[in-house]
């Protein structure tokens, strides 16, 4: 029969039930050290059964115990880090299945194998961010999907905490990709569908695409020649540094505009209406020809533009003005009008451009990238408007700018005065002025462009942009040349056969 006594050698001491002279039953050991203590079941002299180890630092062990070692399920405190381990032990080691619970708010719960976290678990860091797979000595290893702080989602290989093999991340804002990764980044081929709907497949390097592209490319010589009243075909490269067309990427949104060269127009004092009118107009922006340019109207047409041989169809031609450049009043509008009767005299060589049941014209159009390419078609440069007629003045002048002094010669100077007092006696006296201006420069009403110089412009304007990045804008010069005279029908059928193939 177990007796309680108690047995004091030296500096340690027990407290407890004892049988045939060994510690058996409950019972309470200091050790030697005084480090350790341990209270609980006891059998044939060792801790055996459920107990309680306590070290100095506060550290502690509460559970099974198996022939003096802990093994089975307890709970244990590091006071040291403060992390706390409820689960499987062995041999006083963190053995099977068990939950780890770290100071910093991270949890662990899964497979352990002699004191680190080995074969299945889930891991939630201290930021939130879970991780629900495959471990291997303490480390992310094998197959795992992430949930990161950021919102992004991975899933896949992983060796030794980094993401490498195959793998597949869907990012917050939509972006896709899938692919090999090396070292945590994408690394090899893959694929990437981007939020704005660019799509690159392709080889990757430390993160970055191996043929992405570097520039816009106007193909064509340095100065596209384009016949007057025809529409014209731009095509686009999107390149590497190397000159390569890119073909591994779709889906880039690219835009084309057009300019032409910018310069000051005269001022007039008191002339408030052609003030107004030049507040209104664009900022001028700056091209590759080291010149500044202001927005032209430019337009797409469409097959069912039909070609009218009646000169009194003037009020019926569709607007082939962009958005951003139609920015006559409605007074200005009916001045035209009015002056379409005297300005069809002699146009007969130029049909005008109507429409059946619906307008036709678009929006400079945009064009999403295939294969790195795209090509913009049945583009038309509109009539010039009002606010740039003293652009296509001095353009068609250009001795008038080389003068030292930079001021008016008499003669115009006097016209300028003349003008002047007519503004300010009423609109009608301007709509003059612009009536006899567009006569001597033998501008029409009828949709047909002026000969000359004009700047075309392809914008990258992804959004967002691919990968942070937005392709510097490409320039490209076109050139009006005015077209041989020759029958109505024979422009007619060139118009169609032009917008149908």
């Amino acid at each position: 029969m177990a007796t309680s006594r108690k047995v004091n050698r030296m500096s340690h001491h027990y407290v407890g039930d004892v049988k045939k002279q060994l510690r058996d039953g409950y019972g309470l050991y200091v050790y030697t050290n005084s480090f350790f203590r341990y209270e609980g079941e006891w059998k044939g002299g060792k801790k055996h059964g459920h107990g309680k180890l306590l070290f100095r630092d506060g550290s502690y062990y509460e559970g099974e115990f198996v022939h003096g070692e802990i093994t089975g399920n307890g709970l244990r405190y590091w006071a040291a880090s403060g992390n706390k381990y409820s689960g499987e032990f062995q041999e006083g080691e963190l053995h099977g299945h068990g939950v780890l619970l770290y100071k910093d708010g991270g949890r662990y719960e899964g497979e352990f194998v002699l004191g680190v976290r080995e074969g299945h678990g889930f891991l939630v860091d201290k930021n939130g961010q879970t991780y629900s797979g495959a471990f291997h000595k303490d480390k992310k290893h094998g197959e795992g999907q992430m949930s990161y702080q950021n919102g992004d989602h991975y899933e896949g290989n992983w060796v030794l905490d980094q993401r490498q093999g195959h793998g597949v991340l869907h990012c917050l804002d939509g972006t896709i990709y899938e692919g090999q990764w090396r070292n945590g980044v994408f690394s090899g081929q893959g694929t990437m569908i981007h939020c704005s709907g660019v799509i690159y497949d392709g080889p990757w390097i430390n993160g970055h695409p191996a043929d992405i592209a570097k520039k816009i490319v106007i193909l064509g010589e340095e100065v596209i020649d384009v016949l007057q009243g025809l529409p014209f075909t731009i095509n686009i490269q999107l390149q590497t540094e190397d000159d390569a067309t890119v073909e591994n990427e779709n889906g880039r949104v690219l835009r084309i505009r057009a300019g032409i060269k910018y310069t000051s127009p005269p001022k007039l004092q008191g002339a408030g209406i052609l003030e107004l009118i030049e507040d209104l107009e664009e900022k001028p922006f700056q091209t590759s020809f080291g010149y500044e340019c202001v927005d032209y109207p430019l337009s797409c047409m469409t097959p069912e533009v039909i070609v009218q041989e009646d000169s009194s169809a003037l009020s019926k031609q569709p607007n082939i003005e962009s958005s951003s450049s139609n920015l006559l009043s409605a007074n200005d509008n009916e001045a035209h009008s009015e002056m379409a009767a005297d300005l069809s005299d002699g146009q007969e060589d130029y049909p005008k451009i109507s429409i059946t049941d619906h307008d036709i014209s678009l929006s400079p159009p945009h064009k999403r990238v295939e294969m790195g390419q795209t090509v913009f078609e049945n583009l038309v440069l509109g009539p010039p408007p009002f606010r740039l007629l003293h652009l296509l003045e001095d353009a068609d002048k250009p001795q008038s700018r080389k003068k030292a002094s930079g001021k008016l010669s008499a003669e115009r100077t006097e016209k300028m005065t003349v003008s002047q007092e007519k503004i300010e006696d009423s609109r009608s006296e301007l709509v003059n002025k612009e009536r006899k201006f567009k006569k001597e420069n033998n501008l029409t009403e009828s949709g047909i462009v002026r000969t000359g110089e004009y700047v075309i412009m392809v914008e990258d304007i992804t959004n967002p942009p691919f990968l942070g990045h937005t392709l510097q804008t490409a320039f490209k010069l076109i050139r009006i040349i005015p077209e041989k005279a020759k029958g109505k029908n024979n422009r007619k059928m060139e118009m169609l056969t032009v917008l149908n193939s």
